[in-house]
């Protein structure tokens, strides 16, 4: 069985060439405290704006007013706490 031909010039030989063998430092930051806390914050508000709303809608005066603004005020909050995930680190 014929054996693959190997090249040995400058580029690929270690030591040389356009390959570099030093270690690189991968950025390990994690996420503030304060993103975690707003983030998980903005999802329960609006997880608890959703209850209420279908509990309590109708015997509160603001939400009454409110009408169907409140499953976008709601649901708005809760996906803005989601969209914060693609952050954390």
């Amino acid at each position: 069985m014929p054996k693959a031909k190997v090249d040995y010039n400058a580029d690929n030989a270690p030591g040389g060439g356009g390959i570099s063998r030093t270690p690189v430092k991968i950025n390990t930051t994690s996420t503030p405290l304060w993103y975690k806390i707003v983030m998980f914050g903005l999802m329960a508000i609006g997880m608890l704006w959703l209850v209420v709303n279908y509990i309590a809608g109708p015997h509160i005066p603001f939400m009454v007013e409110l009408g169907a603004w409140n499953f976008l005020i709601g649901f708005g909050l809760f996906i803005i706490g989601l969209l914060m995930t693609m952050g954390w680190r």
